[in-house]
């Protein structure tokens, strides 16, 4: 269920509190769904009863929304069973945890299964995520938990041990020894952090592999691939990252149909050795090999230096024993790396730091993350393709302070990599989300601007180009790019294609030397002009017919002529004081005259806002002074919303809202701008006059009251439960 305001920033609050304290790392990960594995585990224990899971059940809910929904017929034969009523002896790794553990089953998800086929060349990464010391035999309680990095955090998800099955056998992904269960769990767990196991139908291997790292993935083209290809590839195993390739099916209904030589067509493949071998008595002395996997445990390429290929005869024994040679039908072979590049046409790797593969050096990388949202009528703005609406978009300033100590034909620059990526599109994919095409851009803040934390106008894009910007917009969850750029200070717009696109997404910056990425907030601040009461002699015929309304209701209530209750009144100035009720009639009488304003009114709970803002006294009314104050400021307020309202419409674009706030005296960052447009917009995500006022109102009167409450002005305050449910429930 999408997230409401409230929801959302609140729960964000609480993110960012846990950051603080240091939840979300590798020592101390996020409890997926609160939940505290060594608690849940020793209730059990001492309960001597094995775990459910309530947040992840052994229902339909947890297989799917729609293939594997409750209308499928697929689902109606699958039972759920824990390893010790599928089998004897279950185990969690049978012999060490090795690539022949992961055979695919009745699920799409060969993308996932070839980064966990990656994952099982590094011990150090795959006890990350699996976590070791658990089995099925000594403190065994039917429950078990997996740790993955996601969007910036790692977090800690934990399960219990009933798998789909049918007819006793694994529904989903198994292991080539019946009895060893650590790859269906791990898949479990994955699909309990989508939200089913059908969210996991079709994806990118890099998506899996980031989550399986917290790295950062390069996309390569075969036929744009560099000269060193081979070398890059070597160097990425050495150092631990993890890599997979595919071909391309440009028909989608070819997808996973194989090839006359045993290759599969939009399937994942893990790249999982990559070696130089010496050929003896053959005309070429050095053969470049490279070793694949195929998810399913089976289909494999039939060509040269397949399993049992002539070819394997040139090779010595010793190296044959180097390339652990064996002729098996466990999805695994060799092909040669000439032929590699001609039948793959892409290539993904996934680096733990985004070390230049093409360069011997190691280098020690930092990256900043940044948590942005773009919220539909307020900072989704699309690309520069729609220019009066691209400038909303988040902003994040780039200052690249130190140049690389190894630059290029003597050039000074910086080297960076940008990593946009979209989040939970995959988890609420039940609910009809598909990815964005997304991308970004990078522009040069002029000299004269540098250190200013200013959101960037509009004009400033209609007359400045892009300083650079990734190769494309595309609907991958990650959009990743490698830069080179001078020294200075840069603001980074990632966007989605088209402006109206909601949804949240993490920018990570990585680079070589010093150079900070941080969004550009605002700082939040309010003027309060006060606008003198103009004087009796001066009194407009607008300002006359005001004081004489006034004066007709507050006599009218003094009089008892409105068959109300009679409440005291004095002299003219003083007590004669008025409702929201006797307040909604006098604005709109007089609102009623402007036209131009297309509005019908004033609503009362607008009118009880504003007297909330200038009640003084406490009485819940309004005195003419009070009144008067309230009547200049909408004077004020009206004259900045009919500048925005140039078509005469009535209303404002919530993407204007911004300027006219600022117009009326209150700097604010992007995510009260993004509160405001959920607020106040409607679904044409415009704002009418009663809805721009009463924003104003609130803002004013928030402002004010925490003004009141900051006695030392250090930007804080300290508020009990009561005195915050008054503050805001009278606002």
């Amino acid at each position: 269920m999408p997230y409401t305001p409230s929801g959302f920033f609140c729960d964000r609050l609480i993110r960012e509190r846990e950051r603080r304290d240091g939840e979300g790392s590798l020592s101390k990960p996020l409890r997926f769904s609160g939940q505290d594995f060594a608690a849940l585990k020793q209730e059990c224990l001492t309960k001597k009863c094995l775990f459910e899971d309530d947040t992840f059940p052994a229902s339909v809910e947890s297989l799917g929304y729609k293939e594997l929904g409750h209308k499928s017929n697929k689902v109606k034969n699958i039972v759920w069973k824990r390893p010790k009523e599928i089998c004897e002896n279950p185990q969690f790794i049978v012999g060490g945890a090795s690539r022949t553990d992961i055979c695919q089953g009745d699920l799409g998800d060969c993308w996932l299964l070839a980064a966990i086929a990656c994952l099982t060349l590094n011990e150090k990464l795959l006890y990350r995520v699996v976590p070791q010391e658990q089995g099925f035999s000594e403190g065994y309680g039917g429950i078990f938990h997996f740790q993955f990095w996601r969007y910036g955090d790692w977090v800690d998800v934990v399960i219990d041990d009933r798998i789909p099955t049918f007819n006793s056998q694994l529904v989903f992904t198994k292991s080539a020894e019946r009895n060893e269960f650590w790859s269906a769990l791990l898949e479990k767990a994955y699909a309990k952090l989508h939200g089913s196991y059908e969210a996991l139908k079709g994806g990118n291997t890099t998506e899996a592999m980031e989550d399986f790292t917290g790295g950062v993935t390069e996309f390569y083209e075969m036929k744009e691939a560099p000269k060193e290809l081979y070398k890059i590839m070597k160097k990425a195993l050495e150092r631990g990252s993890m890599m997979g390739c595919s071909i391309d099916s440009l028909v989608p209904a070819r997808f996973e149909t194989r090839t006359v030589t045993g290759l599969v067509k939009g399937h994942a493949y893990s790249v999982t050795a990559v070696e130089e071998c010496k050929q003896s008595q053959h005309k070429e002395p050095k053969v470049r090999l490279v070793r694949l996997r195929n998810p399913w445990g089976q289909v494999e390429w039939n060509g040269p230096w397949s399993d049992n290929s002539k070819e394997w005869v040139s090779l010595s024994k010793g190296e044959k024993d180097k390339l652990h040679h064996q002729s098996a039908e466990d999805g695994e072979f060799w092909m040669s790396f000439e032929d590699f590049k001609k039948n793959y046409t892409k290539i993904e790797i996934c680096n733990l730091t985004p070390d230049a593969l093409e360069d011997d050096k190691i280098h020690k990388w930092t990256v900043s993350v940044n948590e942005g949202r773009w919220v539909r009528g307020c900072s989704a703005g699309g690309c520069r393709n729609y220019p009066d609406t691209f400038w909303t978009n988040p902003q994040y300033r780039l200052r690249l302070l130190e140049e690389d100590d190894d630059p290029e034909d003597n050039e000074v620059a910086c080297s960076f990599v940008i990593a946009l990526m979209q989040k939970n599109r995959r988890k609420e994919r039940k609910m009809g989300a598909n990815l964005f095409t997304i991308g970004f851009a990078i522009y040069e803040v002029p000299k004269e601007m540098h250190g200013n934390k200013q959101h960037m106008q509009k004009d400033f894009f209609l007359f400045n180009s892009s300083k650079a910007r990734c190769k494309s917009y595309i609907n991958l969850r990650e959009v990743t790019q490698r830069f080179r750029l001078s020294p200075g200070e840069y603001v980074i717009i990632p966007s989605t294609y088209e402006p109206h696109q909601e949804g949240e997404f993490i920018l990570r910056v990585f680079s070589e030397k010093r150079n900070t990425s941080e969004e550009i907030e605002n700082r939040i601040e309010a003027d309060h002009p006060v606008p003198a009461p103009a004087n009796a002699g001066e009194e407009s015929e607008e300002d006359q017919q005001f004081r004489s309304i006034f004066q007709q209701i507050a006599g009218d209530v003094s009089t008892g002529s409105t068959g109300r209750p009679v409440r005291p009144v004095s002299a003219w100035g003083s007590e004669m004081e008025i409702t929201a009720n006797e307040l909604k009639n006098v604005l709109n009488s007089i609102v009623s005259k402007h036209k131009d304003l297309n509005t019908e009114g004033f609503s009362l709970e607008s009118c009880r806002s504003m007297i909330s803002l200038m009640d003084m006294d406490g009485t819940g009314r309004l005195n003419l002074q009070e009144f008067r104050h309230l009547w200049n400021k909408i004077k004020q307020w009206q004259g900045i919303f009919q500048q925005y309202n140039s078509d005469q419409a009535g209303s404002i674009n919530s993407y204007e809202m911004r300027n006219a706030v600022n117009d009326a005296g209150f700097r604010l960052n992007n995510q009260l701008y993004d509160i405001i447009t959920m607020r106040y917009a409607n679904e044409g995500m415009n704002i009418d006059f009663d809805s721009f006022i009463s924003c104003l109102v609130r803002l004013e009167a928030m402002f004010r009251a925490f003004q009141a409450f900051d006695q030392d002005g250090d930007g804080t305050i300290r508020l009990s439960v009561l005195e915050w449910l008054q503050l805001t429930m009278y606002a």
